[in-house]
């Protein structure tokens, strides 16, 4: 039998010494939760897609709870899911006021013929697919509004932390990639 592999990736650019062991230990925690999935028999794509929720979850990620806020101090949040055996992609870009936009990314993927769908559009197919709303705010962090403000200063650079987030996992011949 061929061992399960999950790799997470948490960001990149110049992350403040503060800031790293939050990042280290939640890369750990999400590929952890992914190689459970796969080693307690789910698919690959689970596997991927429960990494992700986690660091959507988690505050030290640039995805989800935590993600950078727009201009106007909102979170608007992208994702993309892949499936390599079928070559199957979905994803949503410029969606709000949901918690996991991998999961919407994943419902784009095999509820719909298109492979993207954006801002107002994500959200309503969200919506129509179950998908709970978040209220407005809630995915808004301390550190993302102190950010912003720096940022509308001019004293920090807009570079500092980059803002991704993603999780391969491989098992047999089947790889995904998501972010």
């Amino acid at each position: 039998m061929v061992e399960p592999v999950v790799l997470v990736h948490g960001g990149a650019g110049n992350i403040s010494i503060n800031r790293v062991e939050p990042k280290l230990v939640g890369v750990c925690t999400a590929a952890r939760r992914g190689y459970k999935v796969l080693i307690s028999g789910g698919s690959v794509i689970d596997a991927v897609q429960s990494a992700v929720q986690y660091m959507e979850d988690d505050e030290a990620f640039n995805a989800g709870y935590g993600s950078v806020l727009n201009v106007d101090g909102e979170v608007e949040m992208d994702a993309i899911i892949m499936e390599g055996r079928e070559l199957k992609t979905g994803s949503v870009g410029a969606i709000k006021n949901v918690a996991h936009p991998v999961d919407v990314a994943r419902l784009v993927m095999e509820k719909t013929p298109h492979v993207m769908l954006v801002g107002e559009g994500a959200k309503q197919f969200a919506s129509e697919q179950g998908v709970p709303d978040v209220p407005i705010g809630q995915l808004v962090t301390k550190f993302a509004k102190e950010s912003l403000e720096k940022r509308k200063a001019g004293s920090v650079s807009t570079t500092t932390e980059l803002g991704m987030s993603s999780s391969v996992a491989s098992f047999s011949r089947v790889t995904v990639i998501l972010r």
